[in-house]
């Protein structure tokens, strides 16, 4: 098994800059996300500005995965392709997207609502968005991973939701997957114990209905086994003490999305 790598102060700024892009990226795709948009749009745009802003979009050719943004909607979980599927009103988009800058990865996910949706889609979004901040709550020293996982699935199937045990968050730094492994499930007081100087990415993927996803023959997209819609947000998270410190930011989304709202 490969070693953690615990980061410095100063790889932890890189890191937060890294992660500030990919926020930033996300902010950029909230203004155009909707209706008759093509999702390869979506991918065009990312790349382009991560590009212009100096970064490269980490997960392009990433173990030969094709395209810059990771793009799946409604029943895909994750990993999904951009294509020419338009957006329709009523659609659950999730987009993950990760970024190289300065040698240091970033990576967070968001999940958007395509006009008005379901009312299980509102709350399977705001249940995953919660069950995110409450395993961020638990990224602190002297915690261990399977607090993490513990709190993101009691909060989930509290609210009858399926958590995904095929996939997990991870470490992230100088590469965009490293150890420790980061399920959304677990036990109280199990796993590696979470010290200074980890940095994480904690991404609850939560199913409308079952648990359970079926990989698809193109080798990277994910969907859930009953069709039922699936969310995910993400964030790249350094383990500190008494308080967890979030290096990826929804903020550039949450002001796009208000101003949407009040248009």
């Amino acid at each position: 098994m490969s070693k953690i790598n615990y980061k410095s102060v100063e790889e932890i700024e890189l890191i937060r800059e890294s992660s500030l892009l990919v926020g930033k990226t996300l902010g950029e795709i909230a203004k155009v996300v909707g209706p008759g948009v093509k999702t390869i749009e979506l991918n065009k745009l990312a790349e382009t500005y991560i590009r212009d802003n100096g970064g490269v979009p980490a997960f392009l050719n990433y173990s030969g995965f094709p395209y810059s943004l990771c793009i799946s909607v409604n029943d895909k979980v994750v990993h999904g392709f951009p294509g020419d599927y338009f957006l329709k009103e009523g659609d659950l988009i999730s987009v993950d997207c990760g970024v190289v800058l300065n040698k240091y990865y970033g990576d967070s996910a968001y999940t958007f609502a395509i006009g008005e949706v379901s009312d299980t889609a509102k709350k399977l979004m705001r249940v995953t968005q919660e069950c995110l901040v409450l395993g961020v709550e638990k990224a602190v020293v002297g915690m261990r991973v399977g607090d993490i996982g513990y709190a993101v699935q009691e909060h989930a199937e509290k609210n009858g939701f399926g958590v995904v045990k095929e996939l997990v968050g991870h470490g992230v730094g100088l590469q965009l997957h490293e150890k420790p492994e980061v399920p959304n499930y677990g036990k109280r007081g199990s796993g590696i114990k979470l010290e200074e100087g980890m940095v994480i990415a904690i991404e609850p993927m939560i199913n409308a209905g079952r648990a359970g996803v079926k990989f698809w023959d193109d080798g990277w997209t994910v969907s859930t086994v009953d069709g039922k819609p699936s969310a995910h947000y993400e964030h790249t998270v350094a383990v500190k003490k008494g308080k967890a410190d979030i290096l990826s930011t929804f903020s550039y989304v949450d002001n796009v999305l208000k101003e949407k709202n009040k248009s």
